[in-house]
C-alpha cells in the first residue's frame, strides 16, 4: 500500500510532466495535490478492504456471515451454562418452603444464575436441588463446582445457596476462524444431497446442534446414521425426534436414516500446574479449572483429545508458569460416534 507522500510525489511527478515546473510546497496547488493523494489513500485502503470481504478466506463479520449463507450455513450462536443450584436451610422448616422459578444467585465475581423452574423444600428437608442456567448466554457463564454462593434475593427462610456441580454447556457466539474453517469444508466436501458432508450439514441447520457426525453403512448397505451433540453435551429427545424428521423427509430413496446421541467417553484430568511469583494458586487454579471444563462441549463430537490443546490451554492463562499432566496419559483418538467428556478432574499445585 503506497503511502500518502508516495501518492503526492507521484502527483508532482506527473504535473510537472505536463506543466514544466514543480510547485511550491506551501501554494495552494500543492495543499491540493496533498489533499488529493489523502483521498487517492483512502480508496485503495476501501478497495483492499472490499477486496478481503469478496473471498471466506479472508472476509470478517457480518461478511463472512453471508459467505455462510451462500453455503446453506449459520454461525453458532452464543449458549447458556446449565446446572444445579441447591437452596439450603439451618434447620428443617416446619412448612414447605417454596423456591420460584427465576431466584437468582451470583458467584464472588458477581456471574448471575437464575433457577429455570420452580421447587419446594419439603417439610424435614434441609436442602433441596433446583435446575438453573446462566442469566447471560457465554462461556463466562461456565463455573466449577461451588462458585455460586451468593443469594441475591433470598427466599423466605432459605440461609444458603451452592451449585454442587459445574455449570457447563456455555459457549461464546462461534468466532471467525471456527466459521470459516467450516465454510471452507463446505467447498472441499461439497454437499450432493447423498454424502456425508449433506447430512452433517442438515443436522447442523437446526438450532441447538452444535456438532454432527454422518456414517454410512453404518448398520449395513443403504444405512446411514447421524449422530449430533448439543452445546452442553448430549442432545435431548425432542433435537433428536427434530432432526430425524428432517432427514427422513429430504434423505435419498430407498435409504434408512437413523439420528441418535453419541456414546460419551470420560476424560479424567489431572494436572498440577506452577504459578508465577505473586499470583495466588487458588485464584489460578479456579481459571484452569474453567479452563479445561471449557474445552468439553457438544462440539467435540468426532473431534481427537490432545494432550497439547489441554496444555495451551492451561500454560495459556495469566499466572501459569508451568504444567505437568498425570491423567491422561495420551492423546485420544478421534471418533465420529464418540462424545468425549470430562470426567474427574483434578487440579494440584506442582512441587519445585
Amino acid at each position: 500500500m503506497k503511502s500518502v507522500d508516495e501518492i503526492y510525489q507521484e502527483l508532482l511527478d506527473a504535473f510537472a510532466q505536463r506543466a514544466g515546473f514543480v510547485p511550491e510546497n506551501t501554494c495552494d496547488l500543492a495543499v491540493r495535490l496533498y489533499a488529493a493523494a489523502a483521498q487517492i489513500q483512502a480508496l485503495n485502503i476501501q478497495a483492499e478492504w472490499v477486496l478481503d470481504q469478496s473471498f471466506p478466506q479472508t472476509a470478517r463479520g457480518m461478511y463472512l456471515d453471508r459467505h455462510a449463507a451462500m453455503r446453506g450455513l449459520s454461525r453458532l450462536p452464543a449458549s447458556k451454562a446449565a446446572g444445579t443450584l441447591r437452596f439450603s436451610v439451618d434447620s428443617p422448616p416446619a412448612l414447605s418452603v417454596g423456591i420460584p422459578a427465576g431466584t437468582v444467585c451470583m458467584t464472588a465475581d458477581e456471574r448471575r444464575f437464575q433457577t429455570t423452574g420452580g421447587v419446594t423444600l419439603e417439610v424435614g428437608k434441609t436442602y433441596v436441588d433446583a435446575p438453573a442456567e446462566a442469566l447471560e448466554a457465554g462461556s463466562g457463564g461456565n463455573a466449577v463446582a461451588g462458585a455460586v454462593r451468593f443469594l441475591t434475593a433470598c427466599p423466605v427462610a432459605v440461609t444458603a445457596c451452592v451449585n454442587p456441580a459445574a455449570f457447563s454447556g456455555g459457549s461464546d457466539a462461534e468466532d471467525d476462524e471456527t466459521l470459516r474453517e467450516r465454510i471452507l469444508e463446505s467447498y472441499r466436501r461439497l454437499p450432493n444431497g447423498a454424502n456425508a458432508a449433506w447430512y452433517e450439514q442438515t443436522a447442523m441447520s437446526h438450532d441447538g446442534v452444535a456438532a454432527a457426525r454422518a456414517v454410512g453403512r453404518a448398520r449395513g448397505i443403504g444405512t446411514v446414521d447421524v449422530y449430533i451433540a448439543g452445546e452442553s453435551g448430549l442432545p435431548g429427545a425432542a433435537l433428536l425426534e427434530e432432526v430425524r424428521e428432517d432427514l427422513r423427509e429430504r434423505r435419498e430413496i430407498a435409504v434408512d436414516v437413523e439420528v441418535k446421541a453419541p456414546a460419551t467417553v470420560p476424560v479424567n484430568v489431572s494436572a498440577a500446574i506452577a504459578v508465577r511469583e505473586g499470583a495466588d494458586f487458588g485464584e489460578v487454579k479456579a481459571q484452569a479449572e474453567l479452563a479445561v471444563s471449557n474445552l468439553f462441549t457438544g462440539r467435540m463430537l468426532g473431534r481427537p483429545v490432545l494432550l497439547a490443546e489441554l496444555g495451551n490451554r492451561l500454560y495459556g492463562l495469566e499466572g501459569v508458569e508451568n504444567y505437568r499432566f498425570s491423567a491422561p496419559a495420551e492423546d485420544l483418538a478421534a471418533d465420529g460416534t464418540v462424545l468425549p467428556v470430562l470426567g474427574t478432574l483434578t487440579v494440584t499445585e506442582l512441587e519445585a
